[in-house]
């Protein structure tokens, strides 16, 4: 989806900042080649079942843990390990946290797990907290494929306020800070909507996070 004007980073909320364009053509297709690497199996693309018996609609694979309800482990749900989380990926996520907050990348965001999240054309999430990491370091989010619509909201309930902002591909969306726990979702994405050239059907969303669990 192109826009009829530039887009222009801004701060969403407090600590929660969106970068258009932060990943040229040449990365985001570099990351979807590791996306699809990483989906296939063994420890590959899993659908998460809920303890209530509902299912996730986005399928997913994990890097370094893996999230399932409601904690981190380190094996799938079949028992097999989770893919180690690799050092490259934990550059760009420093970068990442640099570029939003204008400090240098330095050592002190020091990632260990990222999730993909994959969004065909009728997947959605709900508004939920990341809040099974022990400790409150930001979530660094990348944007692949479909446009979407990602919801922040607050850090008390699910409900109003909250503030819709497109998400392309190639975008970076940081939140930390006083938006650490903020309720987020994507409520909608736009099928079609990917640039052509990078070959994805859907949407893929990589966030780079800082577990605070021990080794």
């Amino acid at each position: 989806m192109s826009a009829l004007f530039p887009r222009q980073r801004r701060e969403v909320a407090p600590g929660a900042v969106h970068v258009p364009g932060w990943l040229d053509a040449e990365e985001q297709a570099a990351l979807l080649a590791a996306c699809r690497a990483w989906a296939r199996p063994p420890a590959g693309l899993e659908t998460v079942v809920l303890p209530s018996g509902g299912v996730m609609s986005v399928r997913s694979v994990s890097l370094g843990w893996t999230w399932q309800p409601y904690r981190y482990v380190r094996v799938t749900r079949d028992g097999t390990p989770v893919k180690p989380f690799p050092d490259w990926l934990g550059t760009i996520g420093r970068r990442a946290v640099a570029e939003a907050y204008g400090a240098g990348p330095g050592p002190d965001f020091a990632p260990d797990l990222a999730l993909v999240n994959f969004y065909d054309d009728r997947a959605r999430m709900g508004l939920h907290q990341d809040r099974y990491e022990a400790g409150d370091e930001p979530v660094v989010s990348l944007s692949l494929g479909d446009t979407c619509v990602f919801r922040l909201g607050n850090t008390e309930t699910r409900t109003r306020p909250w503030t819709d902002v497109e998400l392309e591909s190639g975008d970076l969306f940081v939140f930390g800070g006083p938006s650490r726990f903020a309720f987020h979702g994507v409520p909608k994405t736009y099928p079609g909507t990917g640039p052509a050239e990078l070959g994805l059907r859907g949407r893929l969303n990589v966030t780079i996070r800082v577990s605070g669990l021990a080794a």
